[in-house]
C-alpha cells in the first residue's frame, strides 16, 4: 500500500484574497483540478506564515508585520490541510497572543500543527503520524530571526546544529521515514549558500529522507545527497503578494511511500488571487529550469562562485543596515543615487570591513554582539 504525501509552501492570506478565504471560495483560491489532488492525497503539509488573529498587536522586527483574521479559517479548511508547519519568521508577528490564537484555532478545527509552542521545549517537538503500519516523522526549524522561542518565551523552533540535528536522530529511531522542513535560505536566491548545503547535508546524515527548504519564494534546485533528497526552495503555494518571476511559479512536492520513499513534483503557477495547476507547456518549462539548476549545483565550485557575485548584488542594502541613521539623510542619500553608491562603499574601507567582519565571523563577537542590539532593542541598555 502506498501513502501518498503533498507539501505545499507558503499559505497567507493577504488583503487582496482575504474574502475568498471568508468565504471558503475553493474554486477560485486553488480550482477544482488542484482540490481534486489534494483530496485524494493521504496526507498533506503546508507552511502557514501568518498568525490568525482578529487583534492586531506587532512586534518590533525587520520586514512586515503579517496577520490574517480568524474568519480565513474557512478557506484554509477548503484547501484540505492535515498539517501546518508554524516553524517560520512570521508565525510570531502579532506577539504571543497571535500565536496562542493560531493554535487554539487548528486545535478547534482539527489541523495539526508543529514547530512552534509557548517555550523552546514545546516549539521543538516533532509530529508523527502512522498509515499503513508506517511512521512518518516531520520535524519543523527555522533560521533565527525575530520569531524564535527561548526556554522562557513563546515562538518558533530555531535550527540549532547543537540539537536540532539530534532531535532528527532521534525522530529517525522512532520513525520509518522523517520529513524535515527548514524555513531558511535566501528570498528570491534559487541556489542554496555554501552554509545551507552544508546544513542540510548534514540534516540528512541524521536521518532525514528530504529536506524541503522553505522561505526563500521561488522554485530553486534539488540534491541528492546519500540516500536522502534536499529541495532548495519550493516557492510559495497561496501567498498573493508579488507578480514577478519569483512568485508567479511554484512546486508541490509529492510523496510516494511504500518500500521506499519516491519524490516527484507538480507544478503551479500564480492564477490571480489563487493558484492553478501548470498546464502542459508551462509545467514542462519549470521542471526543465528546476533540473537544468539541479545539474548546475553539481559543478565543482559553482555554490560558492554564484554565491559570491549574489552577495555582491545584495551589497548596496546591506551597506545601508549597517550605516545606521547616517544612510537616511537626504544629502547623503543624493550623492549616494549620483555617484551610483560608491560613496556609500568608499565609507566603509578595508579595515572597516575586517572590523565587521569579526564581529559576524567569531562566535564570541558574534554573540556579544547580538545580544547587545536585542537588549537595546528591547529598551534594557
Amino acid at each position: 500500500m502506498t501513502i501518498k504525501i503533498v507539501i505545499g509552501a507558503d499559505v497567507v492570506p493577504t488583503k487582496s484574497n482575504v474574502g475568498l478565504f471568508a468565504k471558503a471560495d475553493v474554486k477560485t483560491l486553488i480550482g477544482e483540478n488542484l482540490k481534486k489532488l489534494l483530496e485524494i492525497s493521504n496526507f498533506t503539509i503546508f507552511n502557514l506564515e501568518v498568525p490568525l488573529t482578529d487583534k492586531s498587536t506587532p512586534i518590533k522586527k525587520c520586514g512586515p508585520n503579517l496577520i490574517a483574521p480568524t474568519k480565513t479559517i474557512a478557506g484554509l479548511k477548503t484547501i484540505n490541510p492535515h498539517f501546518f508547519t508554524l516553524a517560520n519568521n512570521h508565525i510570531l508577528d502579532q506577539g504571543e497572543q497571535g500565536l496562542n490564537s493560531t493554535m487554539s484555532l487548528l486545535d478547534k478545527y482539527g489541523i495539526a500543527y508543529a514547530g512552534a509552542g509557548k517555550d523552546l521545549e514545546e516549539a521543538a517537538k516533532p509530529y508523527i503520524f502512522e498509515q499503513d503500519g508506517k511512521k512518518i516523522g516531520i520535524y519543523c526549524c527555522a533560521e533565527h530571526e525575530f520569531t524564535i522561542a527561548t526556554e522562557t518565551t513563546s515562538g518558533a523552533n530555531p535550527f540549532d546544529s547543537l540539537n536540532s540535528l539530534d532531535h532528527v536522530m532521534e525522530l529517525k529511531k522512532q520513525c520509518d521515514y522523517v520529513i524535515v522542513l527548514y524555513h531558511g535560505g535566501k528570498e528570491h536566491y534559487r541556489y542554496p549558500s555554501p552554509y545551507l548545503q552544508k546544513v542540510c547535508r548534514k540534516i540528512v546524515d541524521k536521518g532525514a529522507d528530504i529536506v524541503v527548504c522553505q522561505h526563500s519564494h521561488c522554485i530553486g534546485c534539488e540534491e541528492k545527497w546519500h540516500e536522502g533528497t534536499i529541495v532548495y526552495g519550493q516557492g510559495n503555494f497561496l501567498f498573493d503578494d508579488g507578480d514577478n518571476e519569483y512568485w508567479n511559479t511554484s512546486l508541490l512536492i509529492e510523496l510516494n511511500v511504500g518500500n521506499k520513499l519516491e519524490v516527484s513534483y507538480i507544478p503551479l503557477c500564480k492564477n490571480n488571487n489563487g493558484v492553478r495547476l501548470a498546464d502542459e507547456t508551462e509545467a514542462n518549462l519549470i521542471m526543465a529550469n528546476f533540473h537544468e539548476r539541479s545539474k548546475e549545483i553539481l559543478s565543482r565550485g559553482f555554490i560558492q562562485e554564484n554565491y559570491s557575485k549574489f552577495a555582491e548584488s545584495m551589497s548596496v542594502g546591506y551597506y545601508y543596515r549597517i550605516s545606521g541613521k547616517f544612510s537616511s539623510f537626504l544629502p547623503i542619500r543624493i550623492i549616494n543615487k549620483l555617484s551610483n553608491y560608491l560613496f556609500l562603499k568608499w565609507i566603509y574601507g578595508s579595515k572597516e570591513k575586517t572590523m565587521i567582519e569579526n564581529c559576524l565571523e567569531c562566535e564570541a563577537h558574534r554573540e556579544l554582539f547580538s545580544q547587545f542590539l536585542k537588549d537595546s532593542r528591547k529598551g534594557r541598555l
